[in-house]
C-alpha cells in the first residue's frame, strides 16, 4: 500500500482478533506497528507474530479508559518508534441484553471503553499530528451505530457517538490535511460474536441466521477488515476525510 513504509501507527485491541489482522496487514505495509491492548500477554503474542513475520512491533499494555496510562504509553511508543503516523482506535466490547434489564454501572463501563477510551487516544496522539501537520485517523465503529442492533443500544450509541465524534474532528483537523475517517464492520467471527451467540444448538441457529442475512451468505472475518483500514491510513486516502465505510457482506447499504 503506497505511502506506509516505515511509517508509525499505534493500534488498539491490538491482541484481539480484528486488531491482531490489522496490525499484522500494517506491519506487512512497512509500518512500525504499536500494539496497544489491556491485555498484556495478548499484546506481545501480536508484536511476536509481527516480528516472525519480518516486521516491527512494540507491545504495550494499557487501559484506554486511562488518560493518564494512554499518553504514557504514548509517550513510551514515540521514544523507541519516533512520531505516531497513523492512529486506529479498533479496542472495543459489549454484552449482549435487553437495554430495560441492564444497570447504570454497566453502561459506565460501555461507554468508558467505547467512546471515552478513543477520545483518550486522539487526545494523546492527534496534538502530535496537528504539531507536525500530517497524520492518519480510522477509527473501528460498528454497523451497530449506523442503523442500531437488538440487545446492543448503550454500545450502539458509544459507536455512533465515534461515528459523530470522527465526523467532527475530520472538519476541525482538514485545513492540516489530517484525516479522520470510519470502518463500520457488520457481523464478524471473532470470539466477541461466539460469546454474543453462545454456544450449542441455539447458537447456532443464531449463527446461520445471520449468514442467511448476509448478502454475501457468510460472516466477516478479522481479514476482511484490514483491507480497507490499511487503505485509508494509506497516501492513496490522501483526499479522503470524514466518511464511514461499512464492511458487512452488503448487510447494510446506503447511498
Amino acid at each position: 500500500m503506497q505511502g506506509l513504509q516505515a511509517k508509525n501507527a499505534i493500534v488498539t485491541g491490538g491482541g484481539g482478533a480484528i486488531g491482531r489482522a490489522i496490525c499484522r496487514e500494517l506491519a506487512r505495509a512497512g509500518c512500525v506497528v504499536g500494539v496497544f491492548d489491556k491485555n498484556g500477554a495478548t499484546a506481545h503474542e501480536t508484536a511476536r507474530l509481527v516480528a516472525d513475520a519480518g516486521g516491527r512491533a512494540h507491545a504495550a499494555e494499557v487501559d484506554i479508559r486511562d488518560h493518564a496510562a494512554v499518553v504514557a504509553a504514548v509517550a513510551g511508543f514515540e521514544r523507541t518508534a519516533g512520531p505516531t503516523d497513523i492512529l486506529v482506535n479498533n479496542a472495543g466490547f459489549d454484552r449482549v441484553g435487553n437495554f430495560l434489564d441492564s444497570e447504570p454501572a454497566f453502561w459506565d463501563e460501555l461507554i468508558a471503553v467505547n467512546l471515552r477510551g478513543p477520545l483518550n487516544l486522539h487526545h494523546a496522539v492527534v496534538r502530535g499530528m496537528v504539531e507536525r501537520k500530517r497524520g492518519r485517523v480510522v477509527n473501528i465503529a460498528s454497523d451497530a451505530g449506523r442503523v442500531g442492533s437488538t440487545g446492543e443500544a448503550v454500545y450502539a450509541a458509544c459507536k455512533g457517538g465515534i461515528i459523530a465524534f470522527s465526523k467532527s474532528l475530520a472538519r476541525e483537523l482538514a485545513a492540516l490535511r489530517i484525516n479522520v475517517n470510519v470502518v463500520c464492520p457488520g457481523p464478524t467471527d471473532t470470539p466477541l460474536l461466539q460469546s454474543f451467540i453462545g454456544e450449542g444448538e441455539h447458537g447456532a441457529k443464531v449463527f446461520e441466521g445471520l449468514k442467511r442475512a448476509i448478502p454475501f451468505k457468510r460472516l466477516g472475518e478479522p481479514d476482511d477488515v484490514v483491507g480497507i483500514v490499511a487503505f485509508l491510513a494509506s497516501d492513496g486516502a490522501a483526499f479522503i476525510t470524514g466518511q464511514v465505510i461499512s464492511v458487512s457482506g452488503g448487510l447494510t447499504m446506503h447511498g
